[in-house]
């Protein structure tokens, strides 16, 4: 789990809401950017995040709020990589059924590849919604500080 200092700024309809805190452990490190540690605390310095709690929570407490590292990871490859594998596959088709001299062949590729890269952000968001599935990882409370 990646956990990440934050303070409760709001809650409405059972959500609570947070924005980062201070992050104590990396203040002065100079490896901020290539550190995953810090990867949750880049997010929520944006912007308010909700997230789930099953602790009874009020406006400024300060809690600990983490996410799980390999639905991160697996939803990173599916989002990522799959449409990707979906668009050099879509070209590859396409090179390997037409012609070397077909007129337009280049052009037919890229349109492949693309249709391929669509099709697949298609078969994604369908999958999602038809069967439930929840590939994105959502942060929650673990404790109150």
């Amino acid at each position: 789990m990646i956990e990440e200092l934050a303070v409760v700024v709001k809650i409405e309809n059972h959500q609570v809401w947070v924005e980062a805190g201070q992050n104590s452990a990396c203040g002065g490190c100079q490896q901020k950017k290539s550190c995953s540690s810090n990867a949750l605390g880049s997010v929520l310095k944006k912007k308010s995040v909700p997230v789930d709690s099953g602790i009874q929570l009020k406006t400024g407490d300060q809690v600990m709020v983490a996410i799980d590292e390999t639905m991160l990871l697996r939803a990173s490859l599916l989002l990522y990589l799959a449409p990707l594998i979906a668009l050099f596959t879509g070209a590859g088709i396409a090179d390997w059924l037409l012609a070397d001299n077909a007129r337009y062949a280049d052009l037919w590729i890229a349109g492949c590849g693309l249709l391929g890269f669509v099709f697949s952000l298609w078969l994604i968001n369908t999958a999602q919604n038809l069967l439930s599935l929840n590939y994105y990882a959502r942060p929650v409370v673990v404790r109150k500080l």
